[in-house]
Parts: C-alpha cells; structure tokens; sequence
C-alpha cells in the first residue's frame, strides 16, 4: 500500500491552497493529492457569465497546471476514508496510507432533493449558475416579461449570496432592455432577511425596494412542475401557519394550495440546487452522525482539526464551520490549516493558529456596482482593513466591480493557487 506523510483529498480552491503554501514552507514534504477531475475553475465568476459579462472559457484551466510542483496528482476518486487506520479507498488506486489527512473535496449539487428539479434544470426557463451558467445567459437573452423568479434551498450552499447576485443583473438587465415594466421580479428565499449581517442587509433591503423587487422570506421550495412553469413553496415562518399574506388576485399570481403551500407561476426560474456532502464523506466516520450538522466534516471552527481524530484537518465547503462556504473563506482558513498541521508534525502537538470565520461575498448588485461583504462568526462585519480605507464596502462601487471582474480572479489564478495569498 502507498503511504504518504500527508494525504489531500480534493483539488479546487482549498486543496491546491493548502497544498502550495505546505511546499512553500517545506519543499521536502511528502504530499499527494487526490482529485479525479482535468479541469480546475473559477466558480466566482459564474455570476457574471450567466449576465453575459464574463466568458466561460475565462474560468477554465487545467488541473495539472497547478498542482503544486513536487506533489503527486493521484487522478482518481477517493471513495471512503477510514481514520481507525489511517486510510483512505480510491476507485483505481486501492488504499492509499497516511500520516496526516487533509479533507477538502468540496460539496456536490444534489438537484434529487427537490422533486421535479432534475428534469427541469438547465432546459427551457429553468437555470442555474450554479451548473451551467452558460444556459442562464440564453434564458435572461430569451426573456420577453411575466414572473422572473429565483430562489435557493434549505440545504447549505456554495456562496449564500448568489442566488441574489444573478438577480441584480437579470432586473439591471431587463431595465435596460425595456422589459421592466412587464416583469415581476421575485426573490423567494427560505431565510428570515435579506442578508445576515445589518451593515449589508441595510443596503440591500434599499436597493430591492428602489428598484421594486418582491422579496419573499421564509418561502422554501418543495418541489417544480417544469411542464406548468410552477413552483411550489411551503411557507415556513414560526408560528405563523396558515397565515401567508397571499391574497387572490395578487400581482404575482401567487396561490395557496394547502395550509403553508404556495403555487408560484414562472416565465423564468434561476435556483441554486440543493447541495450536501459527498456520498462518501457522508457514510464515513469524520462526518457528523447525527443533529444539524450531520454529513458534514466535523472540526473545531478554529484550529480546523477534527475533532475526534487529531491527525486528520478539513477546510473548504465540506467543513461544518458556521459561516459562508466561500473561496474567500478558504484563503483565511489555508493559512490556519497549514500552521497547525505543521507544528503537529513537527511538536506532536497541534499549532495555536485560529480561523474566525472570515468570510466574503462580493455582491454584484447590477452591472458595474458591487457590494463587498464581508464577514466572521456570528454575522459580524469583518472588512479588510486595507480596503476600507479606501472605500466603504457596504455601498454600491464601480471599483468593487472592477475588483470582481477583474483582480479577484487575477489574485485566484496567480496568487492564492500558487500558496502566496
């Protein structure tokens, strides 16, 4: 069996991160890294491809680019980790030993837990940026009016803030095409507000009312019927069944078909799928058993060690961290990661470095204008000292655009990838 002094599984943002900067710090270390996939990409930018302002082709690279000089590339898929013994199973390569684990496959769309979602997505009116971005594009370019509705699941997802960001552009870009004026556009999210942390949410609750979008919380969706155009919603403020303030002949068409079900008529559906751990993270033992956060990796939220086997680590959306499953947060915790894993192997014991819970939502709020959020722990604004000497983040800016567009992804590609930020 292969035996490695350390282990990675996964190689987006947070494994090639973490990996980059172990071989920054110590070129002689043994380390490989597991991910099946030949190409690596920029899913920020996904936003502003499905508005047509970014090229796809832009947010692709080759995988084998930036695997870390000096790493192994073991292209497979790991299949189940056993921490008892220090192993994980692949599909080709058998068991592969370690010294230390470092969990960072990501999530995987789960569009099965939504009835009627995997029939629809991607075809006809139905898009996500979440999957393909391209087709989210053809359908805001085909839209002639009527209800333009999205919405996002119960589950954890990638960037809370995106479903909102596509629907900025889309109501930035129906104004500017003329077809405002016979458009609804709805956000119906599952959430209490608009945006967790009130510094933010401030300005957005402004700019949904200044520009006449119909926010919808506490509305979580249960299932599409992709030939009718309908989404179904159950209605789920505390306390307030039955109650849902739809009244007939509503602007939008809205219908009450059970006691805290809702009918929704749509001439175009942006969603995120729902989302959730891979199957094999899910059925091993680093995940949570039972509770909240169950089939999620179970850390410390601020050394990133997990919690019941002391050589293993995890980052990365697949992390039960109470925060945003961001790159942002991943460039804050790599550096804890790294730090900590370190000083185990070299003290046997674990090193003192802390994650916060940093984590960043760049808010495209329409085309040129962007609110940068961010955030820790508890939805407590957390703004780069830097930045905000320069700008104040929680109002619309051209220059937080420009940062979206274009120093973001210059920073992932050459920076952050590299282990340098």
């Amino acid at each position: 069996m292969k035996h490695y002094q350390i282990l990675i599984i996964g190689g987006g943002t947070a494994g090639i991160t973490v990996a980059a900067q172990l071989k920054r710090k110590d070129k002689n270390l043994n380390i490989a890294i597991i991910e099946p996939s030949d190409k690596h990409y920029y899913q920020p930018a996904w936003t502003l491809v499905g508005a047509g302002t970014f090229d796809f082709k832009d947010t692709e690279r080759n995988e084998a680019d930036y695997i870390p000089e000096g790493v192994e590339w073991i292209k497979d898929k790991a299949t189940d980790i056993r921490p008892e013994s220090n192993q994980v199973a692949t599909a080709q390569n058998g068991d592969l030993g370690y010294d230390y684990l470092v969990v960072a496959p990501g999530l995987v769309m789960a569009p099965e837990l939504l009835p009627g979602l995997k029939e629809a997505m991607d075809k006809g009116v139905v898009c996500s940026n979440y999957t393909d971005p391209e087709h989210t594009w053809e359908v805001l370019k085909n839209f002639k009016g009527g209800n333009a509705v999205f919405t996002q699941p119960t589950t954890p997802i990638k960037c809370g803030g995106a479903p909102q960001k596509i629907m900025y552009l889309a109501e930035d870009y129906f104004r500017k095409n003329g077809l405002r004026d016979k458009t609804n556009v709805i956000f119906a999210t599952p959430g209490t507000v608009i945006f967790g942390v009130p510094d933010f949410a401030k300005t957005l609750n402004k700019i949904i009312h200044d520009r006449d979008i119909i926010f919808k919380p506490f509305y979580a969706p249960i299932k599409i019927d992709p030939e009718k155009q309908e989404i179904y919603f159950s209605y789920n403020k505390p306390g307030d069944s039955g109650n849902c303030g739809v009244t007939e002949g509503n602007p939008i068409g809205e219908e009450m078909t059970g006691d805290t079900e809702i009918k929704l008529h749509f001439d175009m559906l942006h969603l995120a799928p729902p989302q959730a751990a891979p199957k094999f993270i899910q059925n091993s033992e680093v995940s949570i058993q039972e509770g909240p956060g169950k089939g999620w990796v179970d850390v410390d939220i601020n050394t990133l060690q997990h919690k019941r086997f002391g050589n293993i680590f995890a980052l990365g959306d697949v992390a039960h961290l109470p925060t945003a499953k961001t790159g942002a947060a991943i460039r804050k915790q790599a550096p804890v990661v790294v730090e900590n894993l370190l000083k185990l192997l070299q003290t046997e014991k674990v090193g003192t470095a802390s994650y916060q819970g940093y984590s960043s939502c760049p808010l495209v709020t329409g085309y040129g204008k962007m609110v940068l959020a961010e955030f820790k722990y508890d939805n407590v604004r957390d703004s780069d000292p830097l930045i905000s000497k320069f700008v104040d983040t929680s109002k619309e800016q051209w220059s937080m655009w420009l940062l979206k567009k274009y120093g973001l992804p210059f920073m992932y590609w050459n920076l952050m990838l590299r282990g340098k930020a």
